[in-house]
């Protein structure tokens, strides 16, 4: 008896995994001059290209509501020289 107990609640528990929702992750919101953030915490910054001159990187941030954002903006390349 405690075996079938233990098959059918195996076996609810292996459906249930199946049952939820994909995590999608969010698309990357250009910066705006002004723009409000409401950055708890940043979790990742992509490298900066070895370019002389403007480029894009993305940093993504938990926001205060635990919510992950993803923000693009530009930076100067790592590849000027003097």
């Amino acid at each position: 008896m405690k075996k079938i107990l233990f098959l059918a609640l195996s076996l609810t528990a292996s459906l249930s995994a199946y049952a939820q929702e994909a995590v999608v992750a969010p698309e990357a919101v250009p910066y705006a001059y002004g723009m409000h953030l409401d950055v708890a915490k940043v979790i990742h910054i992509t490298p900066t290209a070895d370019v002389c001159g403007p480029t894009p990187v993305q940093m993504t941030y938990r926001d205060l509501h635990g919510e992950i954002h993803i923000l693009e903006y530009n930076v100067i390349g790592s590849g000027c020289t003097n």
